[in-house]
Parts: C-alpha cells; structure tokens; sequence
C-alpha cells in the first residue's frame, strides 16, 4: 500500500481522499510555500470538494497513477485544498483561471510561482490527451521545462505580476455608487422575465440550476408590487411558483427520499448532477415554505417537510450541527459486497438513485409496478435520453411523469386507492434504497450552510408549526455557539469535524449566523438568540467592512497571510453574498432596536452597489431583496402577554407571507429584554392591564393603538 502522504494529518475529507495518493501533496500552508521557495519550483494548486464527480475521475486516473505522480513530485510542489473550507483561496484563483481561460470549474488546476502568484491553469485535464485537451502529464512535463527555461522563467514571473494586478483590481473594484429606487427593482423582474422559461421553468437553458436567491427575490418583488402592479405581481409570482413546480416534478427532486440534487443537465430538470448540498436544500426549504405562505398549495409544504425529513435523517450530526454534501458517486447494488475505498473504481454517478423497471417490477409486483412506473416515468428501457454522458443507459431515473389523478384515470381505479397504492410503493423502494451502497457523506461542519439550515428550520417551525423543527434548529445553534464561537473575542470558526475547528470564520459565515440567531429569537423569543446575532453583526462590521470602498471583505483583517491578496465576493450565487445577508440583517436590528445607525450602514452598502444592481441584477438577487426592504415600511409587530394568549395572533402573522416584519413577543409588560428600550417606553404606557393579550402594528416605531381582537389584528396586518 502507498505510504500516506502529508495530507494524512488533515480533518477534511476531501484532503484525506488524497492522503494516499502516490502524490506528494501538502495542505495549502507555510511549509508547502517554503519548499517550493527552497527548491525553486513552480506550485500546483488543486482545488476541490469531497463530493465532486470529476475530482473524483481526475483523481483515479492521475493522481493515484504511480508515473504521473512521479512527473507530478520532479516538476512541482503540489498542495490540495478543499474550497468549502478556504472559499476565499478558492476565489483568487478560480477567478484567474477564469480571466486565462474563459471558464472555470472543479477540479480547479492552477500553477503558481513560489509567492502564491498564478501563471497558468484550468480546471479538468485526462491522463492523456482528449477531447481537444492536452493530457495531464505532458502538461506537468512543460510547466517544469518552462520553468527551468532562464529566458521562459523570466516571462512567466513577468506574467503572474501581471495578472495578479488584473484580478487584485477585479476583486476589489471601486464600488459604482448610485441612487436607491425602485427602478433598480423593476429593472431586474424585466431581466428575470426576459430569461425565464415559460415552458419548463427555470432561468435560461441547461444546465439549469435552482437559484434559490432568484425564488427569494421574485417573491419579495411580488409582494412589494402587489398592490400598486397586479399584473407584474401576478407575472413574478408565476415565474418563480411554476419553476418550484417544475424541480418539484423533475428528476432532480429525490422522490422518495426528499431533498434537491445540485443541478439539473438539461432543460427538463430531469437528469440531474446527483450531489446534495446543505446549502442548496436549507435555501431552497425556505423557498418552498414561502411559496405556500404565498399560494396556499399543498405540494409546496409537502416538498418541504420531505427535504426537512432528509436533512433531520441523513445530514445532522449527533451533537446537532449538520453535515456538508453527499456525494453523486457509489458502488452500484450489484456490487454491494465489495470493499471500496474513496476512489473505488467501480463506483458511478446516481447508482444510488436509479431503477431499472425489471427491478420495480420485482420489488413490488403487479399491479403496483405498473402503477408507480406510470406515475414516476418508469420505462422498459430507461427514461434518461438527455444523459450526456450515456451514464444511465437502460436505467429510470424517477420524476413525476403524471399526477396521481391522471394515473388513477388511466388504471380506471380510485384516486384514494391509487394514493395509497403510490405511498406503499416509496415506502417499499426506499427502503430498498436503504439497503445500497450509500454515496459518501461530507461530514465536516460549516458555520455559513448550518445557518442558513437554522433559518430554513426556523421557517418550517413558524409556517407548519411542529416543534421538531425548533428543537433541530436549538441543537444546532447551541452546538455552533459552543464549539465555534469564541465568547471571549468574538470569533467565529467556519469549519468543525471530529472535535477540531479550523480556519477563522469567513464573512458569510458571520452573517448566515446572525441572520439564523434574529431567526431563532423570531421563533422561540429567547433573548440570548438576539444578543448572539447582533453580537455578529457588531464583529462583522469591525473585522470585514471596508470602509472607503464599501463592501465586505471575504476575510477578517489580520488573517490573511496565506493569502495572495484580501478579496471581495459581492455577488449572490448558489449562495447569498456576505453583503447581501448582511443588509437584511443590518435592516432587520434598525427596526428590532429602534437603531438607525444600522440602516444607514445597510444604505452605505446598498449604495456602492447601486450601480451593479441596475447594470447586471442576475449577480444581485438577494441584494435586490434588501433593497427591497430598505425602500419599504417595515412594520414591528409587538405582541405583548403569555405565550398560550398571544399564540393566535403569532400564527396569523406566521400563515402570511410579510417579508417587511420583524416581531417581538414580550411574556410580561414589565419585563421587556433590555435591547429593546423602544418598546419597553410603548408598553409601560399602556394603561390597560387586566387583557391577556395585546398586538401592536407599529411603523417606524410609531404604533396604533392595541388590539386585544383577533379579526381587528387581521384587517390591520392587510393595511
């Protein structure tokens, strides 16, 4: 067996998949830096994430090859790095590689001069050339010739200055200030429209990728225009409500296990990159739990009480954090016996998750087969025609070909008898399911994706009431704040795994914590919830904002000397930008405090991107959506008495879609949480004291008169 190499010492397991590659490969650090300075070669940075499917290939055909590894060791000082626990190492270069090459990706490949300054790269290279692409080694080969080449040397120094000062400037571009309205808003429902696919929902063509930041601003726009824009209300609720539907019926969505794959590789949401991220599923709960605020159609709870029952059943740890990604690849069933390690060559992508109708036919007979096949798409053949790759050739990847009243019409049987016929049926193949070889799981825990699941459990909890959800969304809270957060100077960890935490948090990672700690005291009104997150925000603002050019560094100052150069991730992805999160929150304590320092810090930073926002809004969604709450009249709602008194009007704040809330509950008129001096002034001025139970509906602090009756309550929420 290969002796382990330095990565061996490492807790991620994405770095300990390669720990035993005949690679020399260093984790990325300062005695990496000092042997490539000492022996004068070249760096390759190679960058990637435990559950990605072509670091996985890239991995079995050459880093685990003896002879390249050797090309590898002679030409290059090699270091591995796991981009989700350093996002902002990852952000240097794959924006290098993206301005050398015009694309990016993982595995990302980069070659870097001893003082971290890249020259070349790019993302997967075959073991040979293929594809139009040179193969691995030879390009190793070269990079080691080039370097030792006295007049090549020279220009490739020559170059990596160069492009440093490129993307040094590009990420940290002078912010383009502007004013603050609602054209910014408009113009970007104008660019959604325009990019929408009316047919089969989603934004442009394959792949087609969730997005939840566009569902958050679409339906923030709809209630933003609901009044004054029925018909453009009415066109940004479809947009997003329709493409829900779509992910919901496809392939993408786990149909009898809950929970969304990472994208879809057509247009049909149907053959879908098998990965599942915390990330994704924690926004896109919200989402769903929004769009059945909003529409009141069941389909929307259901899909989001069966991706909470993944994340409750596979992806939370014993101690309460959650897990980061399971993996696209496994060992097909047939070969379930077999011992395999991380880069077993036999597993393959959906393995776990595909059908052939012969085994559906055998695992649950006739009629039923038949059936769930109808139902869920099921063919003869396999149903994946728009595989690119021929992957699942002969095999069914399941979706949601016809309603179940649609089956019932063609089997000519009663729709309750066909419900329960399809129940008993996922019931029987995920238990089936069970029985496989499992995808490998990411165990280690990061603070940003825990907080937006925090948030997503906190929604669940207000909208469909079960007290599981608060409980899950407790535990991992107080798990983050013991083990994570340092109560002495305020930092904040990102990553957690085996009882080690490492790397100083990021600025996403302090703000997806506030955001989910204003969450929590949303949800249980306990108010260490609300000291801890506004805590954050005041450790936010110290350790990353810049500012004279307003924005949020992704690192906090002082740490980053790793690092080539202190970036800025200002625009909204997969994930929401810090800055984004940042502005609602920051917006969300001006209305909670009674504090305008924070909205005019959230204007501050609403301001330098003004001028983005307008120009390209598809880099901007969630952004849009703080703009869309600083532009507004946030309402406080102030409930004041025991919890069983003012349960009902929570819940009628709670079953409504009001974006532009913020709530306080307060258990005794005299004693209200030391934060909120504002309120405490509304309250102790309240004369009546023999009522149960009081609602305030106060607008920039100035509230109405209260109301002890629940239908009054209701006809001033409407106002």
């Amino acid at each position: 067996m290969t002796p382990p190499n330095s990565l061996i010492n490492e807790k991620s397991p994405y770095l300990l998949q390669h720990a035993y590659n005949p690679v020399d490969w260093h984790p990325w650090g300062e005695a990496a830096f000092k042997k490539a300075r000492d022996e004068n070669k070249p760096i390759l940075l190679s960058v990637g994430y435990s559950t990605c499917h072509w670091c996985h290939v890239m991995e079995k055909e050459s880093f685990s090859d003896p002879q390249i590894a050797q090309v590898m060791n002679e030409n290059l000082v090699c270091i591995k790095l796991d981009r989700e626990e350093r996002p902002d190492v990852d952000k240097i270069y794959m924006t290098a590689v993206q301005a050398m090459t015009g694309q990016g990706g993982w595995p990302l490949n980069v070659f870097l001069t001893p003082d971290l300054k890249p020259f070349y790269g790019g993302t997967y290279f075959p073991p040979e050339e293929r594809w139009g692409r040179i193969g691995w080694p030879d390009l190793v080969r070269q990079v080691g010739l080039t370097w030792r080449s006295p007049e090549e040397h020279k220009k490739i120094v020559s170059s990596a200055e160069h492009l440093t000062q490129e993307i040094s400037q590009f990420l940290n571009a002078r912010s383009q200030p502007g004013d603050l309205n609602f054209s910014i808003l408009e113009n970007g429902f104008n660019y959604f429209k325009s990019d929408y696919d009316p047919v089969l929902g989603g934004f442009g063509g394959a792949p087609k990728f969730p997005m939840p930041v566009n569902h958050h601003f679409l339906l923030r726009y709809h209630a933003a225009v609901k009044a004054a824009n029925p018909k453009q209300a009415a066109e940004s609720l479809e947009m997003s409500l329709e493409t829900l539907r779509a992910m919901a019926r496809g392939g993408i969505y786990d149909h009898l296990g809950g929970g969304f794959s990472r994208y879809s590789t057509d247009e049909r949401w149907h053959v879908p990159h098998f990965e599942k991220m915390l990330y994704d599923n924690s926004q896109l709960i919200q989402n769903y739990l929004e769009a059945f605020q909003v529409s009141g159609d069941p389909l929307f709870s259901e899909i989001a009480r069966e991706s909470l029952d993944y994340i409750l059943r596979d992806m939370t740890d014993a101690k309460g954090g959650f897990y980061s990604a399971e993996d696209a690849d496994s060992l097909p069933p047939e070969l379930a016996g077999e011992k395999s390690g991380e880069g077993h060559e036999h597993k393959s992508e959906g393995a776990f998750y595909i059908w052939t109708k012969k085994e559906i036919l055998r695992l649950l007979g006739n009629p039923n087969g038949e059936i769930f096949s109808y139902r869920y798409g099921v063919l003869d053949h396999g149903n994946a025609e728009s595989d690119p790759q021929g992957e699942f050739n002969d095999k069914n990847i399941l979706f949601a070909a016809k309603t179940p009243e649609q089956t019932a019409q063609h089997f000519e049987m009663p729709l309750e008898e066909i419900e329960k016929i399809l129940g008993n049926s996922r019931r029987r193949l995920f238990e089936e399911r069970r029985r496989r070889p499992r995808p490998h799981l990411d165990d280690k825990i990061i603070a940003s994706w825990n907080g937006l699941m925090i948030s997503a459990l906190c929604r669940a909890w207000q909208t469909l009431g079960e007290t599981k959800y608060i409980d899950a969304a407790v535990a991992a809270a107080e798990f983050i704040s013991q083990n994570l957060f340092d109560s002495g100077d305020g930092r904040l960890y990102r990553r957690w795994r085996e009882k080690d935490r490492k790397v100083a948090g990021l600025a996403d990672d302090y703000a997806c914590i506030a955001q989910a700690c204003l969450d929590l005291y949303e949800s249980n009104f306990d108010p260490k919830w609300f000291r801890l997150g506004l805590r954050l925000m005041e450790e936010l603002r110290l350790r990353f904002f810049d500012p004279e050019n307003p924005g949020l560094f992704m690192t906090e100052k002082g740490s980053s000397d790793d690092l080539l150069l202190r970036a800025k991730d200002d625009q909204d992805n997969v994930e929401p930008s810090a800055g984004s999160v940042a502005c609602l929150n920051a917006l969300r304590l001006a209305e909670m405090l009674g504090d305008p320092s924070w909205k005019s810090w959230a204007e501050t930073l609403l301001k330098s991107f003004a001028g983005p926002m307008r120009k390209n809004p598809r880099a901007f969604p969630q952004m849009m959506s703080a703009l869309s709450l600083f532009l507004s009249e946030p309402r406080q709602i102030l409930l004041v008495g025991k919890p069983e008194a003012t349960r009902p009007f929570l819940d009628e704040c709670r079953r409504r879609f009001l974006p532009n809330r913020v709530i306080i509950s307060v258990d005794d008129r005299w004693a209200v949480p030391r934060e909120f001096s504002w309120v405490y002034d509304i309250v102790k001025s309240e004369k009546s004291q023999n009522v149960p139970a009081m609602a305030y509906v106060c607008k920039g602090r100035a509230c109405d008169l209260p109301v002890t009756d629940l239908r009054e309550f209701q006809k001033r929420l409407m106002v």
